[in-house]
């Protein structure tokens, strides 16, 4: 099962699933999901070749989709479910191939679409990164830099170096080789009838209107909103602003 990151106990209210996007872990979402757990359980999970759960030899949204559901099987789900990015998509996927699974969905900037772009290079920049020559994070970050060139993503990239051991706790080989399915999104034919938020970072290219046909197909009973000033790393760049529209939709 997939590595679990729990905050907070049952309560009256459903509690929350949390699914990071590529390169993350549970633990970049440490403060949102404790705040959060102040009157739910939030669970914050490792998604497959991330953090500490295992490393397997594909990544399709399948795959992920099916980790995520043998969490909520094991926590007595049904859960409000949130996913950023390639979480996102996961849980998008989750949510109609299980919905007795998923109470409520929360989508955050990403749409149910195959993008263009690859996250490829990134694998590549820490790959590059000469591991023998670290003895500290700010080792790391000192090599890191110059290959990735936005300061945040380099912070981010790092919480996933495990220094003592000077590995990356990311299968960037798998990850590499299945590149073309995390930048895609499956076939599918269902529909998920819970409510659902698709709440995007004002700034960000990755959810557009041209979108929301193929969104309201998919998610009939789907919702809107920005986040001013953010970017795709929308929980990150305004935690608080994240965090206030999240509660107010739960609520």
């Amino acid at each position: 099962m997939l590595n679990m990151i729990t905050h907070g106990s049952p309560t009256d209210k459903p509690g929350l699933l949390i699914a990071h996007g590529l390169y993350g872990s549970a633990r970049n979402w440490g403060v949102i999901a404790k705040r959060l757990s102040d009157d739910r359980q939030v669970v914050a999970v490792d998604m497959r070749n991330h953090g500490q759960s295992d490393w397997k030899k594909t990544h399709s949204y399948h795959d992920l989709a099916d980790d995520m559901a043998e969490v909520l099987i094991h926590l007595g789900g049904p859960f409000d479910v949130m996913g950023h990015s390639m979480g996102g998509k996961a849980s998008m996927l989750l949510a109609i191939d299980q919905p007795q699974l998923v109470n409520r969905l929360i989508v955050a900037d990403i749409a149910p679409i195959g993008y263009s772009h690859t996250q490829a290079q990134h694998i590549e920049a820490m790959r590059s990164v000469d591991l023998s020559r670290v003895e500290k994070r700010s080792d790391a970050s000192d090599l890191l830099s110059p290959l990735v060139g936005d300061s945040q993503l380099v912070s981010f990239f790092l919480q996933s170096l495990d220094v003592k051991n000077r590995r990356w706790i990311l299968n960037l080989d798998v990850l590499e080789k299945e590149m073309a399915r995390i930048i895609g999104f499956p076939d599918i034919a269902g529909q998920y009838d819970g409510r659902t938020l698709f709440l995007s970072g004002a700034a960000s290219d990755y959810v557009k209107r041209e979108h929301r046909p193929e969104i309201k197909r998919l998610f009939p009973h789907a919702q809107f909103a920005k986040i001013p000033g953010a970017e795709h790393w929308l929980h990150a760049q305004k935690p608080r602003e994240f965090e206030a529209a999240v509660r107010t939709w739960l609520a």
